[in-house]
């Protein structure tokens, strides 16, 4: 595992020790009920505002939006402050898509899991979100294809992937490689933070689907 700083907190610590979907989804079902403070106020977790601050930048309002590991709602929340957009969420806890369901901010939430195809058809959103999902113990690279074929052709891919982990673990690599077959093309990969208690820092994706 790449040296992240996960503090004093045993869930973040075992999230990037998952071994696979369900392992995911029963260590989330578990932390839903404290994620939001354990993760935003005890460690300045701001992901979920710089990619909705960027995608706002980038994407006009009324744009279609899939918040891909989508946990309690964070980035729908983040976003609804920054425009009307349609945001659909997809995770593979249960218990984190009811805490989302809370923040009225998607117009639909359903359990998926991002190491698989998803049960959505090509071309379908103007935009896809990404945050805390790309990183280690989660969702590999391979991932980054099934993202790009969901949005439509010109749309953006917004993503955080840990800083520490961009280039060892191959993500720099899958983009590249999208680029390559003329799927993708990388627009930025710029150093933002991510959780500022713990001085942890991201990188902030932005692909353009081709």
């Amino acid at each position: 595992m790449a040296e992240i700083d996960t503090g004093s907190s045993s869930f973040l610590r075992r999230s990037y020790e998952l071994t696979g979907p369900r392992d995911a989804a029963k260590l989330y079902d578990e932390w839903a009920a404290t994620y939001d403070s354990d993760i935003v106020e005890t460690m300045g977790y701001v992901g979920p505002a710089v990619v909705a601050t960027r995608l706002a930048e980038l994407v006009p309002a009324g744009a279609t939006v899939l918040d891909a590991g989508c946990g309690t709602g964070l980035v729908g929340a983040e976003l609804t402050r920054r425009g009307d957009y349609v945001i659909d969420g997809v995770d593979m806890s249960p218990a984190m898509l009811d805490k989302a369901r809370d923040t009225g901010a998607y117009r639909r939430l359903d359990v998926a899991d991002l190491t698989a195809r998803l049960a959505v058809d090509d071309d379908t959103y103007d935009a896809v979100t990404c945050v805390g999902t790309l990183t280690e113990g989660h969702v590999g690279p391979e991932a980054l294809a099934e993202l790009v074929r969901v949005t439509v052709p010109g749309g953006l891919v917004i993503a955080t992937i840990l800083d520490p982990i961009w280039e060892p673990k191959g993500y720099h690599a899958a983009v590249d490689a999208l680029a390559a077959a003329g799927k993708a093309e990388l627009r930025e990969a710029e150093q933002r933070p991510y959780r500022v208690q713990q001085d942890v820092g991201c990188r902030l994706v932005v692909i353009a689907a081709c």
